[in-house]
């Protein structure tokens, strides 16, 4: 992260509980999204009523390039925020899912009406992470282990069939797969249509 952890207290003081556990949660965001610019959690404890004690909210601001999100734990109908802790946890589990979300949706480039063709494994260097795949048009299209579907690039042998998605773009060795996904040789169309 860039900057330090910003923790803001409303309505209760400092505690040293609440910034070991934000701090580990930190740790946690920034192993899984290692991109985070920087982080400020403001922990509130707006209501105090006599008998039900304290209701924490929890407010999370996070900025990764590119964007800025933020997590508004209230307490809501249930009595779980009644400890500091758990609001706090609630927060960032929410942060981590709105993150993973991002992070889904904003890897690799975004490929606008790209549609599937199918092709067979032409060359497969797997020291070397990539092969070649002979498309039913005619082309032979260079892919890396990465753009293998659910990591199965070892399982792929020259002759198997695959379904592909090539990237757009022109790039500097010209045009490859950026999705590869094994299927059956049942469902393999030898022609265009």
């Amino acid at each position: 992260m860039q900057t330090g952890v910003e923790i803001a207290y409303h309505g209760m003081e400092p505690d040293a509980h609440v910034e070991e556990s934000v701090g580990q949660r930190v740790k946690r965001l920034e192993q899984f999204f290692g991109r985070i610019i920087s982080c400020r959690v403001i922990v509130d404890a707006p209501h105090r009523h006599h008998r039900k004690g304290n209701q924490y909210a929890v407010r999370l601001e996070a900025r990764v390039p590119g964007a800025e999100f933020s997590i508004d734990k209230k307490p809501g109908d249930m009595n779980a925020h009644h400890d500091v802790l758990v609001a706090i946890r609630d927060a960032f589990d929410a942060m981590e899912r709105r993150l993973r979300r991002w992070k889904e949706e904003h890897s690799g480039r975004p490929v606008a009406h790209a549609e599937p063709i199918q092709g067979r494994i032409a060359e497969i260097r797997a020291v070397e992470d990539h092969g070649q795949i002979a498309t039913t048009d005619g082309r032979l299209i260079y892919f890396h282990r990465n753009a293998v579907v659910g990591g199965a690039f070892d399982m792929l042998s020259e002759g198997d069939t695959v379904e592909l998605v090539i990237d757009q773009g022109v790039g500097e060795g010209g045009p490859h797969a950026i999705t590869v996904r094994p299927v059956s040789t049942q469902r393999f169309i030898d022609r265009p249509h």
